[in-house]
């Protein structure tokens, strides 16, 4: 997701939070909610979206004034959650809040997909966040360079984890395999729950992560953080490079929203849409997102679903050149 394009969809939900928030109230969803809404987190507990998920929905439960209640369900990259959601009524106490792997990775890797996109429907464009590279302390490299000319010398010896195929971290690595010219070995695992620990205990040597997984292992120095995956540099680690300034173009920085059923009203919709750009512009959001290494977005159905549609294009050129789609 490029830089240029998160500024525009955080500037229009400045401009239009407030009118749109006022409008649907107007136009009858003040009556919403009258129940306790659901978010359905398609990672386990203490992942990048279950994190977001968790600090919005404690303000939406200040704002709505209706209990908020996460629940994880991981598995089938998130096609579980939506399943899950999709099971429920259409009525707006269901959401999914993840990544976008569930409406521009899943739908171009698995034909036996157990939903298509034209089941869902994007809400609010919550956060983005860039992953990291790190490495186990027993690789021997301390840069971004030292650690290409390693893999580069020693072809698929590395081998690497994620949070399971067509994630964000799994794509990440690919993109730089083949942008950078070596191979790994792919293992993926079920969230950062698993994947982070295993590069812990040295039973995988690489992995991308989200900054708050990493961080405390990087300053105890059991784990080497390298490189970020997003456009730009990293506020919070400036000094790691991106791996943006090797492979031109490459951006896969996690963009984390909330999404609907299809039929969900759009009265309530726009509702959930109109609070949540509220949320991400309150000053002690931004706080507690910015120390995470996440950027507070808060935009729109229309704006999510852009950006939903740029990420389903750049990463289904990866998928068909690097032969991912499951058989």
């Amino acid at each position: 997701m490029s830089s240029k394009f998160l500024k525009i969809a955080a500037a229009a939900s400045i401009l239009i939070g407030s009118a749109m928030l006022s409008q649907v109230r107007a136009q009858g969803a003040s009556t919403y909610p009258n129940q306790q809404i659901r978010f359905i987190i398609t990672h386990p507990a203490g992942g990048l979206p279950d994190t977001v998920a968790r600090i919005f929905g404690r303000r939406l439960e200040q704002r709505l004034g209706q209990s908020v209640i996460v629940e994880n369900r991981s598995g089938a990259n998130g096609a579980v959650a939506v399943t899950g959601m999709l099971s429920a009524p259409a009525n707006g106490y269901t959401f999914v809040v993840t990544d976008g792997a569930i409406w521009t990775v899943n739908p171009q890797i698995n034909p036996q997909l157990s939903y298509a996109v034209k089941d869902i429907r994007a809400v609010s464009f919550l956060a983005s966040a860039p992953l990291f590279l790190a490495v186990h302390p027993k690789v021997p490299a301390n840069t971004l360079d030292e650690f290409l000319t390693y893999v580069r010398a020693n072809p698929g010896k590395l081998n690497y984890g994620s949070s399971g195929v067509g994630s964000n971290h799994h794509l990440s690595m690919v993109a730089m395999a083949r942008g950078l010219n070596f191979d790994a070995t792919h293992v993926p695992f079920k969230g950062t729950g698993e994947s982070v620990p295993a590069l812990l205990g040295g039973h995988v040597d690489a992995l991308f992560s989200a900054y708050p997984s990493l961080i405390g292992a990087n300053e105890a120095k059991t784990v080497k953080m390298l490189a970020a995956n997003g456009a730009k540099r990293s506020t919070l680690a400036p000094d790691l490079p991106s791996i943006a300034e090797k492979v031109p173009g490459y951006d896969y920085a996690v963009i984390i929203g909330m999404y609907a059923r299809t039929e969900t009203p759009d009265a309530v919709v726009d509702r959930i849409a109109a609070e949540s750009a509220e949320i991400a512009r309150e000053p002690e959001i931004i706080q507690r997102l910015t120390v995470l290494g996440v950027e507070a977005i808060g935009s729109g159905p229309q704006a999510f679903t852009t950006a939903l549609q740029e990420e389903t294009k750049r990463v289904g050129a990866l998928i068909e050149s690097a032969g991912l789609k499951m058989k």
